[in-house]
């Protein structure tokens, strides 16, 4: 029997598919665990292929290579800690998703996922096949329960781990942030200590990968469930976790433990995380986006300066006749105050010549939000044609509350290649921005102070596509809208439940209507950073063709 193992925390930020890459960031931690004397070193779900792999683990040829990197990789730990790694892994001919302990020069165990993830953004049980309850696995002397993600979600697992004489408890994640979800992890952790009366190693992946961003925060938690350690949020880390035996038992003893952020501050870390990986990770050198004076677009390019630099923003502002001198001068200020590059491009030149084309076609009609579509339309094509010359993506700055109830134009404004805000409502974006104003994130690469200037924050929300127009003359207020469509959304209430909250009957019917028809659109959407359990996409998956009408069956 072994004295304990002294543990390496390797909190990593892999890409999908970057098999060379994930193996090298493999290698660098498991030099650091080396360095410091470690005996095992732990790393994250499938970080050898990336999380999620989605439905590259169908490509036979794609499991080759990753058969490959772990074999090259294990043939490492002939000597010095062995690692303990996530990767997709064929067992008796069907692909797992699996833990491998490399030691010893070979692959020493495998344990595979029994509890396959399928609502929300996971769908696994499409493409793994769900192992049976774990078993022990024994490294370097000490018996070690592996859990992979889901498997700690509930008791079973643990449970049969316990049973099977494991000493301690270790979970390997990629468990994407959402609001509130530190706190439900390290709740289900506290319930899988307290049940087994193990002490408990949750090691997450950190980093952006398309919608999700996951934001680390992995900790151990000893045999009373309290935190003896906590790695920090939103940023790679690595860390070293003794597990030394007392009285023939396993005790961590405590390092560092990291303070995790407030909610607000959270979600602009994600926000930052997720669109500078995204830009990174895709290759782009940087983005462009329309810079209108309003608020979303003044968000959109601090987070995109503070992700990037302000030496990789490209801002344009693209007036037309209806462009008051106001949202003129608040856009040139915000551009002044993060340093950013700010082109004006006027679109009255393609106005006029859409007016002289469909002319004859529009004769004997009104105007109305044709036309105002088209300068949407017209600004889209600017920023399209800026991002095929010069290589920038185009970010595109529509939120939550406007995506829900089509309150944006397709080819338009809504164009785009990622989007910040995707969901974030409305008023959480003024939070957001009055947070920003008052702080710098961390890691962030924008000027410290008052960014957003204030008038464009307190002034009324406008598309300026008509004179006089603002948000509400479509819209109930925001702080109506998303509390309605909160309900609607991520609760999932029936009418009469919304209606009881406070709100007329007829404007829930509304906005449940708008937000029914405007799927069509939400299906065309560029993709953007999770913030919330019911972020539109996977989370959300209802049919564009939909006859239901709700009025009096079963939702009011």
């Amino acid at each position: 029997m072994s004295n304990g193992l002294l543990i390496g925390l390797a909190q990593l930020d892999p890409k999908v598919g970057d098999l060379a890459g994930n193996l090298r960031l493999l290698r660098e931690a498991r030099a650091k665990g080396e360095a410091a004397g470690c005996d095992l070193v732990v790393a994250s779900e499938l970080v050898v292929s990336g999380y999620p792999p989605e439905d590259l683990v169908m490509k036979p040829i794609f499991l080759d290579a990753v058969a490959d990197t772990v074999h090259e990789l294990a043939a490492e730990t002939a000597r010095g800690p062995a690692l303990l790694v996530g990767a997709p892994w064929r067992v008796d001919g069907r692909c797992t998703n699996a833990a491998l302990l490399l030691d010893g020069g070979k692959v020493a165990a495998v344990s595979v996922k029994h509890d396959l993830p399928n609502y929300g953004v996971f769908d696994e049980k499409r493409v793994f096949a769900a192992g049976p309850l774990p078993q022990t696995v024994t490294c370097r002397g000490v018996r070690l329960g592996i859990l992979v993600c889901e498997d700690m979600w509930t008791a079973v697992p643990a449970r049969a781990l316990a049973e099977d004489g494991a000493e301690a408890l270790v979970v390997i994640n990629g468990s994407p942030f959402e609001t509130d979800k530190q706190g439900e992890r390290l709740g289900l952790a506290v319930a899988r200590v307290r049940e087994t009366g193990l002490p408990l190693v949750y090691v997450n992946q950190v980093g952006g990968q398309d919608e999700l961003v996951f934001d680390g925060g992995s900790f151990a938690l000893d045999a009373g469930g309290e935190t003896v350690q906590r790695l920090g949020e939103f940023e790679p880390g690595f860390a070293t976790l003794r597990l030394a035996r007392r009285d023939g038992a396993l005790a961590p003893e405590g390092g560092a433990v990291t303070a995790g952020f407030e909610p607000l501050a959270a979600i602009y870390q994600a926000m930052v995380l997720g669109l500078r990986d995204y830009v990174n990770k895709n290759g782009f050198p940087g983005v462009l986006l329309g810079l209108s004076g309003g608020i979303d677009s003044a968000i959109s390019a601090v987070v995109a300066a503070d992700a990037l630099g302000p030496e990789r923003v490209r801002c344009v502002m693209m007036p037309s006749p209806y462009t008051s001198r106001e949202s003129l001068d608040d856009a040139a200020a915000l551009a002044r105050n993060m340093n950013l590059r700010l082109d004006t491009i006027s679109i009255g030149p393609a106005m006029d010549a859409f007016g002289t084309m469909l002319r004859d076609v529009f004769a004997g009609t009104n105007a109305d939000t044709t036309e105002e579509n088209i300068q949407a339309r017209a600004r889209g094509i600017t920023l399209m044609a800026l991002s095929n010359k010069f290589g920038h993506m185009v970010l595109s700055t529509g939120n939550k509350s406007e995506m829900s109830v089509g309150y944006a134009t397709l080819y338009g404004d809504m164009c785009g290649g990622y989007s910040v805000l995707k969901d974030v409502y409305k008023t959480t974006v003024y939070a957001l921005s009055n947070w920003r104003n008052a702080h710098v994130p961390v890691g962030g690469l924008g000027a410290p102070g008052t960014v957003i200037p204030a008038n464009i924050i307190t002034r009324l929300p406008s598309a300026e596509l008509k004179p006089d127009q603002t948000d509400q003359d479509s819209l109930p207020p925001y702080d109506v809208l998303d509390d309605i469509l909160y309900s609607l959304i991520e609760g999932e209430m029936a009418i009469r439940d919304i209606v009881a909250r406070g709100h007329d009957r007829e404007t829930v019917m509304r906005v449940w209507r708008m937000v029914n028809i405007a799927e069509y659109k939400r299906r065309q959407a560029p993709p953007g950073v999770k913030i919330t359990r019911r972020s539109f996409g996977r989370d959300r998956r209802y049919p564009i063709t939909n006859g239901f009408a709700g009025d009096g069956h079963g939702i009011g």
